[in-house]
């Protein structure tokens, strides 16, 4: 088959659609809309929060806060080369697993953050991911998590370096980590 109509259609068949369609008009006017386009999604939930951190920026000075939610997270051990920096920065290591800590306590936070990482090292997991958010909902209190999380990274020697993830992965509310392998 060409998937193309014949040019001369038969001429019983011609016939046989005139005879089908006899009384018939073409219908006038507007178009028939079938179906509905949905409609725009709404960012309820990001309106929300930026509603939130507008009123808690009006009553908090910068310096109460110590680290901005905005604010990019980085650190390197000695030993690990710029080059091997600016790749995990630019997001080009496979993040193998992740962890969403929002709407933990610290020490839960702190519990299952320890065995995920024992996990991700006994896995031999080189790049994994840290979900802390920005802590948009902490009130004066700041990213309470984001600094949790920026200290206890710091500590375990298995963490070679860690810095925020890009827009496209969480942003400043989240982290790539370098393992140690």
């Amino acid at each position: 088959m060409t998937g193309k109509p014949p040019k001369d259609p038969d001429p019983d068949d011609a016939a046989l659609f005139r005879a089908a369609v006899a009384g018939t008009r073409p219908v006038k006017g507007r178009r028939l809309v079938l179906r509905q386009a949905p409609p725009a999604p709404r960012a309820r939930f990001r309106r929300q929060d930026e509603a939130q951190v507008l009123r808690e920026s009006l009553l908090t000075s910068p310096e109460q806060l110590g680290i901005e939610s905005g604010e990019e997270l980085s650190f390197r051990r000695p030993g690990i080369s710029a080059r091997s920096f600016a790749d995990l920065r630019r997001g080009r290591y496979a993040v193998k697993a992740e962890i969403d800590l929002h709407g933990m306590t610290s020490d839960q936070a702190h519990q299952e953050l320890r065995q995920f990482l024992a996990e991700a090292l006994r896995d031999r997991l080189q790049c994994v991911r840290v979900i802390h958010g920005k802590g948009l909902r902490s009130g004066q209190r700041g990213p309470v998590l984001k600094l949790n999380v920026n200290r206890w990274l710091r500590q375990w020697d298995d963490v070679l370096a860690f810095v925020s993830a890009p827009a496209r992965d969480g942003g400043t509310g989240a982290l790539y980590v370098l393992l140690r392998r």
